[in-house]
């Protein structure tokens, strides 16, 4: 839903109305990361210029997400705050590759510049602006900080002139709470679950790109739950980072000039880049009903609970890889993993007497029968993975052969260049050649000329087009080697668990002591995850210590092995997470003497921060797919070594590192507004809020110096934008409601709470409906009526509407004459008017065709079989030059001899005084003698 624009002015959507998607939210949780980032440094869009056009596109982004979403009682934002030390370490490799990787493209730049310019290339005028690093959107930053302020001052000024928002319930957790922004989001709803007050069918959607957000929506049992994100786009054109032009990359870029396209350029715009991203729903209820479907198993000695099985299918996909675990060398979720680990699940549970997990706590007995018959097919697993690799790699050899011998030998360019798909330069519209015969004669030149080109030179190079030295033979293109590295541990071979320990670990296979170790802490994880999931973190310390995983076959006796963690565990501080995940690069974000510990040969901690480090592909092809090989942290060494600069801290530096709450806003309209003014006023601290005043939400309320209070104006920290001076918003801190330690979220359906009614049909499941591939129900209604045009809507939409919806656009339609149509039993052509130079007699009209006025051209001048060839040519002239009166008079068809009869048509049709064009024919359905 975006806002309409009317003479240059956009008219706000009013998202007070009902939702257009037929389906009413109550509560939206945002995943603030999946929109900072992408609104910070887009990919296929020009970056913005500074810190305020960032926020400024923030705000626009979660505008487009709530006038699609529509929520009516709540609007959770969630902030990446400090993170498990569990994450810290994929948050460690994912800034160092970052930092790595943005050096690495400035040097090319750099070079590839010099070499074209070197050449005679022409490249336009570098631009020296500050490169942004993304880095910088980590906690305890200068820019996070800011990022605050700016959406305190947002959420303020919506709640204030947004009909939408006045009596909505807005919570923002900014990145001085701790958590990563999906398990607050998460955290928030078990803990209201947890409360009498709740309502069990309450309509969830959560907004984020991560896979891992499917997983903790089930998590939840939660029967409405949906998920909104950007709809995934490949291969979307980038422009070289050197030329900004579209069609290769940096590496290929040889410096030409921009083709003119046009005498005056005018067709030479590129294809649009950075349009709006489109966003889909991923409903929670119709994949329940998938895996209720395939996980639904018959004669099982307990009974079957749903609900039980889907928390093991969760827990089995953490075998494929997560965020905290590496997957099992065995698992590969591209290979089918999940779908050979829910087959052994369905084999085994029978055996097992149980589910695998219950509220989050794993049974590692018989987790253990899982892993033994994983284990049993891990050598077949191997070697098919092998063979499949080979035929890829065969199959691929043999498309590139191919594909260079039928390659075209001239490609044409300028207007006559092939345009993607929905890319068409200049717009949707198709533009007129400019002097197109002299276009198609230089056309006809050059393909001559890389004709002869190629033949004199096919005789004379090699496969891959690189001349012959006289002497020498021509290379085989079927022989060349991959530039892949080789694979040192060949796992189709025997000895591959040998090969693999001391290659990944430096160890031999045989010292059982250390296998056993390895699996002991991949169990530990697999607890932990699962916790993490279904009753939060149950340890701020606890970490995976190695960079790879075990093989299915070592997880033997793994029932007594350890599966509780230390309670009482604190995260660390903002500032010392930065310290733990920031390379020496972005040491410029953190304070002088804090940075040197990270620069200093002499620091006691400069281990911890290696300029070079190795990426082991680890049998991937790219190298974002490898394992980062950085040295772990250690905890201990890195809190001694800032017990020396902590007194060097500033006091907003001070502020930065410390620990905050999360923020709820409310307005004036909303129930809870005078008991919150009144707490304000009166200075109360640690108030339980009453649950009838906020849709059922419970918590404790706390003041603040810096809160929002109504009278009072609300500074705007971005230039641009006004403050608000009449401000009826205030805001309070707010904590979840509290458990005591112990406390177990059950992991079931509330009781009242209503299931969805069915999307998938029974027959849709049977394996003898093969006449038509299923296909699932459209929106979110399931008695939305089907939509089907008639003959006549198909003519108004040809005749009438414009396929081109911009201003000034006559679009693709008014370029084309009706279409023809050929004599039917239901079907008729429709009314044109005789050309001025075409006189034919009309024929007598019977009774019931009287209104209808006189009889079609097309009708009386169809040609037949058994006319003679000057028949038929007279008939395409007469076609061609109706064609010619169409395009130049289509817009005064209204001017055909009035029908008397059309007020008395029988019918019951109501006269349209405005139609520009006659009825349409009749049908032939009814007979009207």
């Amino acid at each position: 839903m975006q806002a309409k624009e009317v003479n240059g002015v956009k008219a706000p959507v009013d998202s007070s109305k009902p939702n257009p998607n037929e389906v009413e939210f109550d509560n939206l949780y945002l995943d603030m990361n999946g929109i900072i980032h992408p609104c910070t440094h887009p990919e296929n869009k020009p970056a913005p210029k500074n810190e305020d056009e960032m926020m400024v596109a923030i705000f626009e982004y979660i505008d487009r997400l709530f006038n699609i979403v529509r929520p009516r009682r709540l609007l959770y934002m969630a902030i990446d705050g400090v993170a498990p030390r569990a994450k810290m370490n994929q948050q460690r490799s994912r800034r160092f590759r970052a930092s790595k990787e943005g050096l690495e493209l400035v040097e090319e730049k750099r070079q590839m510049r010099e070499e074209v310019l070197s050449k005679g290339g022409f490249l336009p005028q570098e631009e020296v602006k500050e490169r942004f690093d993304s880095n910088c959107i980590t906690p305890g930053t200068e820019f996070m900080d800011n990022l605050a302020k700016c959406l305190r001052y947002y959420v303020a000024d919506r709640v204030n002139n947004d009909p939408g928002w006045k009596s909505l319930t807005v919570i923002l957790s900014d990145a001085s709470v701790p958590g990563e922004g999906e398990h607050k989001i998460m955290d928030y709803i078990r803990r209201q679950r947890a409360q009498p007050n709740h309502d069990p069918n309450t309509h969830h959607c959560l907004c984020g790109a991560d896979a891992d957000l499917i997983m903790l929506g089930l998590a939840t049992h939660e029967p409405n739950f949906t998920i909104i994100r950007e709809e995934f786009k490949p291969n979307q054109p980038k422009p070289c980072a050197l030329c900004n032009q579209l069609g290769h990359e940096i590496k290929e870029c040889q410096g030409l000039p921009k083709e003119k396209q046009g005498e005056f350029d005018q067709l030479g715009s590129n294809p649009p880049i950075g349009s709006e991203a489109e966003f889909i729903f991923i409903r929670l209820t119709v994949l329940r009903e998938y895996l209720e479907r395939e996980l639904t198993m018959a004669s099982l000695p307990f009974k079957f609970d749903f609900e039980r099985s889907v928390d093991d299918w969760v827990f089995m996909c953490f075998f494929v890889g997560n965020d905290f675990l590496p997957h099992l060398p065995s698992l590969e979720i591209r290979e089918g993993a999940i779908d050979r680990l829910v087959g052994i699940y369905k084999n085994v549970v029978h055996k097992t007497g149980g589910y695998l997990t219950e509220n989050g706590f794993v049974n590692l007995e018989r987790v253990q029968m899982i892993m033994a018959a994983v284990g049993e097919a891990e050598d077949n697993i191997f070697k098919k993975r092998r063979d499949d690799d080979v035929s890829f790699r065969k199959r691929q050899k043999e498309k590139n052969k191919r594909m260079k011998t039928e390659a075209a030998s001239f490609v044409p360019g300028g207007q006559l260049a092939p345009q993607p798909l929905g890319q068409r330069s200049g717009g949707s519209k198709p533009q007129p050649l400019q002097n197109a015969r002299q276009t198609a004669y230089e056309m006809r030149v050059q393909g001559r000329d890389q004709q002869n080109k190629t033949s004199a030179h096919s005789n004379s190079s090699n496969s891959d087009g690189s001349p012959v030295p006289l002497g020498t033979k021509r290379k085989n293109g079927d022989n060349d080697d991959d530039d892949e590295p080789p694979d040192n541990i060949r796992l189709w071979e025997e000895g591959w668990k040998q090969r693999y320990y001391k290659n990944k670990f430096d160890v031999d296979a045989s010292d059982d002591k250390f296998r056993r170790k390895v699996v002991e802490s991949y169990v530990e994880g697999l607890c932990w995850v699962l916790q993490y999931y279904y009753q939060g973190c149950a340890s701020w310390k606890w970490f995976y210590p190695f960079h790879y995983a075990p093989f299915a076959s070592d997880f033997t006796d793994i029932k007594d092995m350890p599966s509780t963690f230390e309670k009482g565990t604190k995260p660390f501080k903002p500032l010392e997470q930065l310290m733990g995940v920031f390379p020496a690069a972005s040491g410029n974000f953190l304070p002088k003497t804090w940075r040197a510990l990270m620069e200093n040969p002499d620091s006691s901690i400069i281990d911890f921060y290696p300029d070079d480090f190795a990426i082991d592909l680890n049998g991937k092809k790219y190298a974002w797919q490898g394992v980062a090989l950085l040295p772990f942290v250690d905890e201990r060494r890195l809190r001694a070594a800032l017990e020396a600069v902590y007194p060097d801290l500033t006091p907003d530096e001070i502020r930065r590192n410390s620990l905050g709450s999360d923020v709820l806003f409310v307005g004036k309209h909303h129930k809870l507004f005078d008991f919150i003014v009144e707490l304000q006023n009166s200075g109360a601290q640690d108030i339980e809020m009453s649950p009838e005043l906020c849709h059922g939400i419970k918590g404790l309320l706390t003041l603040k110096d810096d809160v929002i209070k109504p009278g009072r104006t609300v500074e705007s920290p971005v230039p641009a934008l006004q403050d608000i001076t009449e401000n009826n918003v205030c805001s309070i801190l707010f904590k979840d409601p509290q458990f005591e330690d112990g406390y177990t979220f059950k992991a079931a359906l509330l009781p009242g709470a209503v299931k969805p009614s069915k999307v998938l049909k029974p027959a849709d499941w049977e394996q003898s409906n093969q006449k038509q591939p299923w296909k699932p129900r459209l929106g979110f209604n399931p008695n939305r009526p089907q939509v089907h045009l008639d003959q006549a809507a198909f003519r108004t939409l040809g005749h009438v509407m414009s396929k081109d919806r911009s201003q000034g656009g006559s679009g693709v339609y008014s370029y084309t004459p009706p279409p023809l149509y050929q004599q039917a039993k239901n079907s008729r052509p429709p009314l044109m008017r005789a050309p001025p130079s075409l006189t034919v007699p009309l024929p007598s009209l019977r009774p019931q065709d009287s209104w209808r006025g006189p009889q079609p051209l097309f009708q009386q001048l169809i040609p037949q079989r058994n006319q003679g060839i000057e028949q038929q040519l007279a008939w395409n002239r007469i076609l061609q030059s109706q064609t010619g009166m169409f395009q130049q008079n289509h817009h005064r068809l209204g001017s055909i001899m009035p029908n008397p009869y059309q007020s008395q048509d029988r019918r019951g049709r109501q006269g349209y005084p405005d139609r520009r064009y006659p009825l349409p024919p009749d049908s032939g359905r009814y007979s009207w003698n």
